[in-house]
């Protein structure tokens, strides 16, 4: 039990409640409702699988950065609580549990999963090369919806602007709070010769770029609010998103990064079950339109 502690914390298994909820919020909207057993069990199981292989890989490829970062150096593979070995076969076990439950979830689905799984591992070696690293973790979540929608349709037919715009919220609210979350890193990665906004732009304007990224996410779900054709259930959840949003940004400033657990971890959690829960409602309670 105690290893099994020591793995699930490598790989942040309470941070699934980021994507899973956006996940689930695509799967609803798809199936109108509560989705087949079948298909809702398989769309978590790729979802946790997906998310395991891509943090372990990343704890795999940055241990040497880990142990040289003060903030990261007690991590179970800097520390040595965790074997590379093991890590690595965590990542290859997790990465055959998402190929496989993707092939049983649909065709298409399987055809794309390795695409999705090389945007997944992808992004751990981006830092090393661009700035924009943010953009592409907030892809690597942001696909989550895409995929829960076609694993529910089993095909592109029909208006995929739902799950598009859903998609496009995911990748600017991740990418806004993951600027907020690197301003802690940025002497660190100046000098490491890593690549983000803060360390390249300073944290000021990072925080200035990151509320730029959370009006879009607004925008988008303000958008998908009447694409999808939901009622004022749903506006409320995304009315109370926003304001989390707004809260988030009161948190950190420039000269101040001691509240970014505060704004990074809990403010986000909440946002994610927010959504979904209004989006719930909204469908199965007082009968949103739906797609």
């Amino acid at each position: 039990m105690t290893r099994i502690s020591d793995y699930a914390r490598l790989v942040k298994f309470s941070h699934s409640i980021f994507a899973l909820p956006f996940a689930l919020m695509s799967a609803w909207l798809a199936s109108g409702g509560l989705p087949e057993a079948r298909v809702l069990g398989l769309v978590v199981l790729c979802m946790v699988a997906a998310r395991t292989a891509a943090m372990g890989f990343n704890r795999l490829v940055d241990r040497r950065i880990d142990a040289a970062n003060p903030r990261t150096a007690s991590r179970e593979l800097p520390a040595g609580v965790l074997s590379s070995g093991g890590v690595t076969a965590l990542v290859v076990a997790s990465s055959l549990v998402f190929l496989v439950a993707a092939w049983a979830l649909n065709p298409l689905c399987g055809k794309l999963a390795p695409v999705v799984l090389l945007v997944l591992l992808g992004y751990s070696y981006t830092k090393r090369f661009t700035s924009l690293a943010h953009l592409v973790l907030g892809l690597s979540l942001g696909l989550a919806p895409l995929g829960a929608w076609l694993a529910v349709r089993g095909g592109l037919d029909g208006d995929l602007s739902p799950p598009l715009l859903l998609a496009a919220a995911v990748l600017f609210w991740v990418a806004g709070f993951d600027l907020i979350y690197a301003c802690q890193d940025v002497e660190f990665d100046r000098k490491a010769r890593l690549h983000s906004i803060p360390a390249r732009f300073g944290v000021a304007r990072a925080l200035t770029v990151s509320r730029a990224f959370h009006l879009a996410t607004a925008c988008a779900l303000i958008l998908f609010h009447w694409r999808a054709d939901l009622s004022w259930v749903f506006a409320l959840a995304v009315v109370g998103a926003l304001a989390l949003l707004l809260w988030e940004h009161t948190l950190v400033k420039p000269n101040d990064l001691s509240r970014v657990d505060l704004a990074f971890f809990t403010v986000n959690g909440w946002i994610g079950i927010g959504l979904f829960g209004g989006l719930v409602l909204d469908l199965a309670a007082l009968g949103g339109g739906g797609v």
